[in-house]
């Protein structure tokens, strides 16, 4: 009996190795799929490919669309369509040192994007002739097409096309808000082509109609030297220009400011202006008023031109992206609570990233967490010792991104919007009980003030509570190891409302539970004391799904295999509302309500207790 039993073990712990490795792969980057490396030079005199622009953004559009007209001897459907940036992609742009076993010039850094051929038209297949529109972006860099036979695996040059590029390549671009230190503090960073020494950033300012002010901004880079290895510091490495970040201080609450950003240049005095924006600042922290909150994991991005959609990746990012920017005046602050690019590793994916997001980021503070994609590298220091981010290790998200943290490489945080208070944990870092994120979680958690923020809210982004989805049904958790065990008893002592989680590509609620029992038996309105934690995974924001476990665990009230975010709106200090909306359509699918007063949150329950005397 003791064999069969050991058999049995060893499948069920290879089943869930297969399936957490399925997880992981099921994230790879579209660009990893091209055999790069093995390119060789074969231009063959009857093919051609041509784009019809030769200078884009003459109006200061930071993109714009490219036709590309290609012909090749013999239609084939392994023929592609590669973009590189910079436009001179050979061996003379590869690192010092740089050795392969093919002669040189050699290919040493993949594209930005790619199409098929037959992606075309059906006359493609008899003339050999087509022509593919692609959306390009400003990266800073020019742009050339390349037409490769071979497929991806073994890819051969045929053709490249001349140059093209942007009329100012070095543009301010894509800013990104975020909360700052104080609730009276927004930062703004955005991305140029700008270094110090060529040009001062700045951002000019101020309430919306009024005088306008300039603030300065600090400037951040990374080199190749700072990635972890492969394929960030190899064929993935693209320039990630210059990262400015200026502090907006001592705001009006609820007050409508207008920014743009501005680069003086250093050999003239001109100055090189962004569009305008604005935003509107948060309100006092437990000021009563209509607040609305934005949550989801995992969206990542994908392509408007159809490019780079490799085994149908990420096809919900632009859904949700797009949802989100149609409803942009009804909320007031989004959390991305990690896998925020899958880039892995492609550096030029985070350009892309930013500007699919930026009539969100620019308008509302987008709030990141760390994911694995993000952080994760063997020998980096990461909990988890995969290679999930592409040999990033944390760099790429913590330069481009600013959070309020005390430190950036420990990515967690605690901010305040109004009635809200909230924790951010970086569950790439030990969180287990005497580690250095556990006594910040713990210190971030007693510190809300539940007289003036009721609403308390915990995020990470692995599943530290719990989940039906079907590598976790496997190990028999439903949770990441070791993860709620300690969490649990923080929740329960601090009376923690709502704990989300991405990582796990659908939606799923839970009661209001604690140690494996649900605590309240309502669904849909809940009221009164605070004994239990619902756990909410919304980490189907565009990246590949994840399947249920087909057993049914008791605690779960509802579960979406689709993509979708989450809406909290608080009305005041006793009406809180949440909704979980469909990316498809925006229509709300599930949803329940809190009602409670002050009273509720101080009543004493299971494990969360002060103590108590009759001393006199």
């Amino acid at each position: 009996m003791v064999m069969p039993c050991v058999l049995l073990l060893l499948l069920q712990c290879l089943a869930f190795n297969q399936a957490a490795g399925a997880m992981a792969s099921g994230g790879e980057q579209p660009l990893a799929q091209i055999g790069i490396h093995r390119a060789v030079f074969a231009l063959h005199r009857n093919a051609s490919i041509k784009a019809t622009h030769s200078l884009l953004g003459t109006k200061g559009e930071d993109s714009e669309w490219v036709t590309v007209k290609f012909r090749i001897p013999t239609a084939s459907p392994d023929y592609w369509i590669a973009v590189f940036s910079p436009a001179k992609f050979n061996s003379s742009s590869c690192p010092a040192g740089d050795e392969r076993r093919v002669q040189p010039p050699y290919i040493c850094s993949a594209p930005i994007k790619y199409k098929f051929a037959n992606e075309s038209s059906s006359k493609y297949a008899k003339t050999g002739k087509g022509s593919l529109k692609f959306q390009l972006i400003n990266q800073r860099q020019d742009f050339s097409f390349a037409l490769f036979s071979g497929g991806l695996s073994n890819p051969t040059l045929v053709a490249v096309s001349a140059p093209i590029s942007f009329a100012n390549p070095k543009a301010p671009l894509y800013p990104r808000l975020a909360q700052g230190k104080s609730w009276n503090e927004m930062t703004v960073t955005w991305t140029s082509g700008y270094n110090i020494d060529e040009a001062v950033p700045f951002l000019q300012w101020g309430l919306k109609g009024d005088t306008q002010i300039r603030s300065p901004a600090g400037t951040l880079t990374f080199n190749r030297n700072s990635m972890c290895g492969p394929p960030a510091r190899t064929v993935g490495w693209r320039d990630p220009g210059f990262f400015h970040t200026s502090f907006l201080k001592d705001l009006w609450p609820n007050s409508v400011y207008t920014y743009k950003m501005g680069h003086m240049l250093s050999n003239n005095g001109s100055i090189v202006w962004s569009k305008s924006y604005s935003f509107k600042s948060s309100p006092y922290p437990g000021q009563d008023s209509l607040q609305r909150v934005i949550i989801f994991g995992d969206m990542g991005k994908a392509e408007r031109d159809g490019s780079n959609e490799y085994s149908n990746y990420q096809p919900g990012s632009l859904n949700t992206t797009d949802t989100l920017i149609k409803d942009l005046d009804n909320y007031d602050i989004v959390f991305h609570i990690g896998d925020i690019s899958y880039a892995n590793g492609y550096i030029s994916q985070w350009d892309q990233f930013t500007q699919m997001v930026e009539p969100i980021a620019s308008t509302v503070p987008y709030m990141v967490a760390s994911g694995n994609h993000e952080r994760d590298y063997p020998g980096s220091g990461s909990f988890y010792d995969t290679n999930d981010s592409g040999g990033e290790c944390g760099v790429v998200a913590e330069t481009m991104f600013y959070v309020p943290a005390e430190n950036r490489a420990k990515f967690w945080y605690s901010t305040d919007y109004g009635m809200f208070h909230f924790c951010v944990a970086d569950t790439e870092h030990d969180w287990r009980e005497g580690s250095e994120q556990y006594k910040f979680i713990e210190k971030c958690l007693a510190s809300a003030d539940r007289q003036k923020q009721p609403w308390l809210v915990f995020i990470a982004h692995r599943v530290l509570g719990y989940s039906s989805n079907s590598f976790y049904a496997m190990q028999g958790s439903f949770e990441e190891p070791m993860g709620r065990d300690d969490m649990q008893k923080l929740w329960q002592k601090y009376k923690v409302d709502i704990a989300f989680f991405g990582h796990v590509h659908n939606y799923e609620r839970t009661c209001p539970i604690y140690q494996n029992i649900c605590v309240n038996k309502e669904k849909t309105h809940y009221s009164g004391t605070v004994n239990g934690t619902i756990n909410v995974v919304v980490g189907g924001g565009g990246s590949h799904l994840s399947d249920f476990t087909p057993l049914q665990t008791y605690w779960s009230i509802y579960k979406d295999h689709d993509y979708g975010f989450v809406k909290l709106t608080a009305y005041n200090h006793s009406s809180l509302l949440f909704e979980y909306k469909k990316s498809s359509d925006g229509v709300v699918y599930d949803s329940f309500t809190i009602s409670r007063d002050y009273r509720d949150v101080l009543a004493c329950v299971h494990d969360g207790c002060e103590a108590t005397t009759w001393a006199m």
